[in-house]
């Protein structure tokens, strides 16, 4: 895509991509996500391509992401927890980290007779699964956390 990345810019391009290819006729919806950018970018398609040609005269053509609504409400939600999740992370990275720590910690694990099956996890900061992946694995050592703190 070329820059900038304008609801303009986006709309031409989509609607020449789609007449190159013979499909302004053929199209029904556009999945997009929430920015606005991309709202105002339907509204020039729109503007673009006949309403007769799409179906219900185009009232379903904008159709709007529900993976990333449901991303957004995830993060949402997870802010409740952003401090907990914060000393989660930086613990899991205090004990992976350094090797000789690492052996603290499982050492640990047996002392508390927990069986060490999985590594800490450190989550990546813009993907929730990676946080739930995290806590997932961090819970089963609150015991020794609990210790070791």
């Amino acid at each position: 895509m070329p820059a900038p990345h304008t609801s303009q810019v986006l709309a031409e391009l989509l609607v020449e991509c789609l007449m190159d290819c013979n499909l302004d006729r053929k199209v029904s919806t556009l999945t997009v996500d929430n920015c606005t950018t991309n709202d105002a970018m339907i509204d020039r398609i729109l503007d673009k391509i006949s309403s007769r040609s799409l179906i219900l005269g185009g009232q379903l053509f904008h159709m709007r992401c529900c993976a990333h609504i449901l991303n957004l409400i995830v993060k949402d939600g997870l802010s409740i927890i952003a401090n907990v999740i914060e000393k989660v992370r930086d613990n899991a990275n205090f004990w992976t980290v350094i090797p000789k720590i690492k052996e603290k910690f499982i050492g640990t694990c047996a002392r508390l007779n927990i069986q060490f099956k999985r590594k800490l996890v450190v989550d990546c900061r813009t993907r929730w699964n990676s946080k739930f992946l995290m806590l997932q694995v961090a819970i089963q050592y609150k015991e020794v956390f609990d210790r070791i703190s």
